[in-house]
């Protein structure tokens, strides 16, 4: 019999319905699983900077100290105990960034683990919502960057002359001290409540490759050519909350929609882009103290862009007299406050929580002897005369000097370590990945999911770039080029099996 009396219902029909506590693989008895008490705290902070930075998101540099909203991190700290003691832990960050690096993850865990040795800081998660305006996290001055690290292509030239600029490494270091301290306020802050998660659907994302006739296919291709035959995929306007309450009240959602926050990505300033209206407009609706954690679901093959239908798009929103990032923040919270009511039927104070970390080697994208050439020739013919090259060129120069140690490294490592985080929430799953993943491998690990909701969040605990589809490999175009990430189809494959395997661990299947 389940040890708490509140979910023996729920607990009985779920052992049911996976053949009892029996291993999927062996048919052994495994540990039945301990439902604990849930605790929960949550935090934010500002990550402006004081003074301007550079830019992140687009291949030309942009300098700027102009705050259009702000750009935060929010922290949630979850664990469950029981009278044994703590069950399972996570704290779970997201942050208004283009993107996480590996070494920002390293540092804000040295950080933490001196500040609270009682929390597992393995169990850390961080993630990017994508704007494209917010500070750059590479700096020109870095020259030990691994191969595989993609960011390291991605560094914008501070001009001399403007010597108040925080360069990318300072602002990196304050990056982390903040997302530090966000967690240290959460999880000081854990007190006992209620969890539930519901559902919604919400018109958002856009498939931004257009596929022409030809075969050819190019982001954000125009679609009134008569060459134009159609978008290369599908979208996901799945949207997951998750829910947190104290005394019937919501303190705080996690949100993963799938599509990046990138509807201003161009602004020469600072912005959280639509997550900032969402946020703004779903404290109007429950409470001027709520939390939102904003993740992003996969979707690297998406955009809030609209590709069709752009002249009837326009004038609805002059009709309605509002902006895109509005309409999209609208979207949401209507989806949101759609299934709020179904989900406060469902709330649990002792939880089912588990949490797995693992580190998976994905084989790389190798870089072929003809790119290889390529590169070389290239790498050499701008060697002299970096500070005339344009910001693309820039970007393009150091790219293929990545290509070179790329090739080196595949010789004898053709893995990039792959950190991936996969949770379970009573029927909830929740499964982490470093790339853009495009639509398709989260649809794929969607389907063989055994839980009841599943959500794919992208952009987590490294930057690992665009990870493409064998289709859209074979269109080509921006997004799904050796350039453009680090892991290839073959890896995506190997993502999502993995990925699988650790949900069907989570859920044992009926033997």
């Amino acid at each position: 019999m389940c040890r708490f009396p509140t979910l023996f219902l729920w607990y009985g029909l779920s052992v049911l319905w996976q053949g009892g506590n029996l291993s999927a693989d062996d048919g052994q008895r495994v540990a039945a699983p301990r439902i604990g008490q849930l605790s929960f705290g949550w935090s934010h902070e500002s990550i402006v900077p004081e003074k301007p930075v550079a830019v992140a998101g687009q291949y030309n540099t942009r300098i700027t100290g102009e705050v259009l909203d702000p750009i935060t991190v929010t922290a949630l700290a979850i664990e469950t105990r029981d009278e044994q003691g703590v069950i399972e832990q996570a704290v779970w960050v997201s942050c208004d960034m283009v993107a996480i690096r590996g070494r920002i993850v390293e540092g804000v865990r040295r950080r933490v683990a001196q500040a609270l040795p009682d929390l597992n800081v393995r169990k850390i998660i961080l993630s990017a919502t994508h704007t494209h305006t917010a500070p750059a996290i590479t700096d020109t001055l870095e020259t030990e960057l691994h191969p595989y690290e993609f960011a390291g292509s991605w560094a914008y030239r501070i001009p001399a002359d403007q010597q108040n600029v925080i360069r990318p490494l300072e602002y990196m270091d304050f990056l982390e001290r903040q997302i530090s301290v966000a967690i240290v306020r959460a999880w000081e802050s854990r007190k006992p409540g209620e969890f539930s998660s519901a559902l919604g659907h919400a018109s958002i994302a856009r498939n931004r490759r257009a596929v022409f006739f030809d075969g050819t296919t190019r982001m954000y291709g125009h679609t009134n050519d008569p060459a134009f035959s159609h978008l290369e995929g599908t979208s996901d306007d799945s949207l997951d909350v998750l829910y947190f309450w104290r005394d019937s009240k919501i303190i705080g959602m996690a949100i993963t929609v799938y599509c990046p926050s990138q509807q201003t990505e161009g602004l020469s300033a600072l912005s959280a882009d639509f997550w900032h209206d969402t946020r703004k407009l779903l404290k109007e609706m429950y409470s001027s103290d709520l939390f939102v954690l904003s993740l992003t679901g996969a979707s690297g093959d998406q955009s809030p862009h609209i590709q069709i239908d752009k002249s009837a798009e326009k004038n609805m929103l002059e009709r309605r007299k509002i902006s895109g990032r509005q309409e999209t923040a609208r979207r949401i919270a209507h989806a949101v406050h759609d299934v709020t009511e179904v989900a406060r039927g469902a709330m649990r104070s002792e939880v089912w929580f588990e949490h797995r970390v693992e580190t998976i080697p994905l084989p790389v994208w190798k870089v072929s002897e003809e790119r290889f050439a390529q590169s070389t020739a290239i790498v050499a013919a701008g060697q002299d005369q970096l500070d005339t090259l344009s910001s693309p060129d820039y970007i393009n120069w150091r790219v293929n000097r990545t290509m070179l140690g790329r090739y080196k490294l595949q010789q004898t490592d053709p893995y990039y370590q792959t950190e991936i985080h996969v949770l379970r929430l009573n029927d909830l799953a929740l499964a982490t990945n470093p790339f853009e993943l495009f639509t398709d491998y989260g649809l794929r690990i969607k389907a063989r999911s055994p839980a009841n909701q599943t959500s794919i969040v992208q952009l987590t605990s490294d930057c690992a770039a665009y990870l493409p589809t064998e289709r859209a490999v074979k269109g080509g175009g921006y997004s799904a080029r050796i350039d453009d990430g680090v892991v290839g189809p073959e890896g995506g494959r190997v993502l999502v099996e993995k990925t699988s395997r650790l949900l069907l661990e989570l859920w044992p299947a009926p033997k």
